[in-house]
């Protein structure tokens, strides 16, 4: 079946309340850890994670690093105005860049109390610090699904990541149902993040610390490192009965030819990827190589939600595919390749790249819960009721499982 006939009903499941983990356990790597391989094999805690990995995988974690992207705004007549930053303007070539701008950016937001904001009127707000200095916020437009604001500042040799860092609140996911607090600034991010531009965490590297990274590389287990800067939309229920009357949100990926040669050096290992994350972005890859080697479409064209199901089997093996992606870096002068996907991988789609995923559990009715049936088969409902019954701890703060592509 073409996943666009999915029915999302066919993908639900009753998650109570009180198994949504509202906070992180004290140690990030206690956290529970559900092994499945055509069937569940057994369960274990995050800090033994290498164990159940062969010698010879290849680890992929996404790096990006959550910003502080709620900016809160009191009117002269006292209402609030909320600003939740999700992207820059299209006239940013890329997320990285418009965090380095000084002065001034353009940003697509969502706005909380926009009723009470007219277009053109500007919102001024002090900075924390002892520094001091004043941020401003201007309504400029309202677009399908955003509103555009324009933010400037003082001092002016701040940087947008600098500024957000003074004035912002790290964005908890909306279904932890309490308010931001100081410890989230810390554990809301991954020990490894190092890219700014996420609103919320690639969740499955939270269970990681450098004890976990130590037993990996006593196994000699390699980690690599891309980029995908997480949107808003990775929350938003799929409200469409059929998938074909569902659109996928773009984001950001960043990928460098170390990890293209670390993929291509291990074409016979097991590649896992750490998260939904790095699943999306290592299997667009595959199929960005492919436009380019066989069609002559730029990779920074990026991918959209269906032309992987849209089109007859490319005959094009992986370590093909991304060299082609390398000899277009080298076409270009580049070491990196920054474009966006729309990829939708749920069931019928044959993975090319991943051996493996590691995962939280996921919300009922989403599209993370289509890309773990896609690799689980209809197994993912044995391996969720197992988790319910068994007290496992859900969605973002929760535990998680290691499912091999069955």
């Amino acid at each position: 079946m073409h996943p666009r006939k999915l029915s999302i009903a066919d993908f639900t499941y009753d998650l109570p309340a009180h198994r949504i983990a509202h906070f992180p356990l004290e140690q990030r790597d206690a956290s529970r850890l559900l092994i499945y391989r055509n069937g569940i094999t057994g369960e274990d805690q995050y800090r033994n994670i290498a164990a159940h990995l062969p010698a010879n995988s290849l680890l992929v974690f996404n790096d990006t690093r959550v910003i502080e992207a709620r900016l809160l705004f009191q009117k002269a007549t006292g209402g609030l105005i909320e600003i939740f930053c999700l992207e820059p303007g299209d006239q940013y070539r890329d997320i990285n860049s418009a965090m380095q701008q000084t002065q001034r950016v353009v940003w697509k937001c969502m706005v909380g109390g926009a009723s009470k904001w007219k277009p053109g009127q500007v919102l001024q707000r002090s900075l924390n610090g002892s520094a001091g200095g004043t941020l401003e916020a201007v309504y400029l437009d309202k677009k399908p699904g955003y509103f555009l604001i324009g933010l400037s500042w003082t001092p002016a040799h701040l940087s947008f990541a600098e500024l957000l860092h003074q004035a912002g609140a790290i964005p908890l996911p909306p279904y932890i149902k309490r308010k931001p607090e100081a410890t989230d600034a810390e554990r809301y991010q991954t020990v490894y993040a190092r890219q700014e531009g996420s609103v919320a965490a690639p969740t499955a590297g939270l269970h990681f610390t450098p004890n976990v990274f130590q037993q990996l590389r006593k196994k000699e287990i390699e980690c690599a490192y891309l980029t995908l800067h997480v949107g808003a939309g990775t929350f938003q229920p799929v409200k469409a009965a059929q998938m074909a009357d569902h659109e996928m949100h773009a984001e950001f990926i960043d990928v460098n030819r170390q990890l293209l040669q670390q993929l291509i050096n291990k074409k016979e290992d097991p590649v896992v990827a750490v998260g939904t994350t790095s699943l999306r972005t290592l299997e667009s890859l595959y199929w960005l190589g492919v436009n380019w080697k066989l069609h002559q479409l730029s990779p920074e064209n990026g991918l959209t939600q269906w032309e992987v199901y849209d089109r007859a089997e490319p005959g094009l093996s992986t370590e093909e595919a991304l060299t082609a992606l390398l000899e277009w870096m080298q076409q270009k002068e580049t070491d990196r390749l920054i474009t966006k996907t729309r990829i939708l991988i749920a069931p019928g789609y044959k993975p090319r790249v991943i051996s493996a995923l590691i995962t939280n559990f996921h919300q009922p009715q989403s599209t993370l819960l289509l890309l773990v049936a896609a690799l689980a088969g209809n197994g993912w409902r044995d391996l969720y009721n197992y988790a319910l019954e068994k007290d496992f701890r859900f969605l973002s703060y929760g535990d998680g499982c290691l499912i091999w592509v069955s």
